[in-house]
């Protein structure tokens, strides 16, 4: 077992789900009283903002493989119906846990950045980690909210009084902060954590990678990624089966950890293990079976696994392999690891134009071709090498929440989608704002996204 470490939610510190994060209940206020208040409270409060962001991930494995053609309905939640039927709704479960983890993410972020300056005698090495963690943390959580939702209220302070009542912030609005916040947590961050569940150097240069990608400044794009892959932080795995069986692997680069204690295997809204193997409410679709079982994807096969003992109906057998129970050692949810890094540079390279040879997408796209045992790629031309590339995201990323979201940016998904399922609609190319976030923020309403 390698989760070596524990994670404890610090005592009033992190709102449950159902809260209304913009408007947080009063306990909440207590926190700058009872928490952090001189030194020896802080490794509780960066524990706790590690807490609150775990929850992010999961669900951002289900929207990216849920709201795509990766994934089928197969059980009996009205949540997991709307997303596989894609009849999505502004009271969908899914929807509005990822808004509540996103937004308990920021409040706690904003509490540190607020009150750690205030407090006297934290070593400066530790105030410059936990403030850049705060940072980054919340830089990423915007990210998400941006490319899930669309512009949403942009809340950079505790204040109850200024958030009950804040209008979604322009998309650019929000990009800017991302980057900024990315920006102060450049330096502040060990090159080498203790260990991959806590952010580290080489997680904000990672995540600047994927955010220059979004934005499609491709040569940052491929600077960041390059500063990663050079690193010498990480090495592709071997054997890619230990990716999907092993957490901390090796090309981990940050990743969220759980405990025989807190392993969320039976929640019914994020508990990966539950939804895909116990409940199994959501499945591999044949489609993605098809994919994944092609000579292109070579042992990327082994992220799913077929019984046959469960066919049935709708039920085609399928399930994903890669997050595990509680006592097994895989399962972790991946935020960031080095075969996409690969990928993100391989795309803002052939974006570039430099597609061929060893320093081209080509070669990028060949090492993990190489690693996964499927054939490599030769001399091609651009387009062809982004759709590639598309294809190699499907079968390299699958199940770790990116499909959605590289149809979307790369404005696929009105082409992949109504083929997938003739229900789609370009609505779905963002979620839309939880209605419970719009009956309590009057700033909110009559500003749904379009189509819902």
């Amino acid at each position: 077992m390698k989760r070596i470490y524990t994670i404890l939610l610090s005592v009033g510190l992190v709102a449950g789900s159902c809260t209304n994060l913009l408007d947080p209940n009063p306990v909440d206020l207590l926190t700058d009283d009872v928490v952090l208040n001189e030194a020896k409270d802080v490794p509780n409060v960066e524990i706790g903002l590690y807490s609150a962001f775990r929850p992010i991930i999961p669900s951002v494995v289900i929207a990216g493989d849920a709201t795509s053609d990766m994934l089928i309905h197969n059980g009996t939640f009205s949540q997991f119906r709307e997303l596989g039927n894609k009849q999505i709704t502004s009271a969908n479960a899914s929807v509005t846990a990822l808004w509540g983890s996103i937004y308990n993410t920021i409040y706690i972020a904003n509490f540190i950045l607020e009150r750690l300056p205030t407090v006297e005698g934290v070593p400066t090495a530790t105030r410059d980690r936990v403030m850049g963690s705060a940072h980054f943390l919340r830089g990423y959580a915007y990210f998400v909210a941006l490319t899930t939702y669309g512009g949403v209220p942009m809340v950079t302070t505790t204040s109850i009084e200024t958030n009950r009542n804040i209008a979604r912030a322009t998309e650019s609005d929000i990009l800017d902060l991302i980057l900024d916040d990315y920006q102060d947590a450049l330096g502040q961050l060990p090159q080498d954590p203790t260990s991959v569940a806590f952010a580290g150097e080489f997680a904000v240069r990672a995540a600047m990678a994927k955010y220059y990608l979004y934005t499609q400044d491709w040569v940052n794009a491929e600077l960041f990624a390059t500063q990663v892959i050079t690193s010498n932080q990480y090495t592709l795995e071997a054997d890619f089966s230990d990716l999907v069986l092993t957490d901390f692997t090796d090309e981990a680069i940050f990743e969220v950890g759980y405990t025989l204690a807190d392993d969320p295997g039976t929640n019914g809204t994020i508990g990966l293990n539950n939804l895909f193997v116990g409940r199994r409410e959501i499945i591999p679709s044949n489609q993605e079976v098809v994919a994944l079982a092609s000579i292109e994807s070579g042992d990327r096969f082994a992220s799913i696994v077929f019984d046959a003992n469960l066919l049935g109906g709708s039920d085609n057998g399928w399930s994903v392999a890669k997050y595990g129970t509680a006592d097994q050692d895989n399962n972790n949810v991946v935020v960031m690891r080095l075969g996409e890094i690969y990928l993100i540079r391989a795309e803002a390279r052939a974006q570039q134009n430099k597609i061929n040879g060893a320093s081209g997408a080509q070669g990028d796209i060949n090492m993990l071709r190489t690693r996964a045992n499927a054939p490599t790629v030769g001399s091609v031309t651009q387009s062809q090498m982004l759709q590639l590339l598309e294809d190699e995201r499907r079968y390299e990323l699958a199940y770790e929440g990116h499909r959605w979201y590289d149809l979307v940016r790369t404005d696929r998904a009105k082409v992949v989608m109504p083929a997938f399922n003739a229900n789609w609609k370009n609505t779905y190319e963002l979620w839309p704002i939880p209605q419970r976030e719009i009956l309590n923020n009057p700033a909110l309403v009559g500003n749904q996204n379009p189509g819902y």
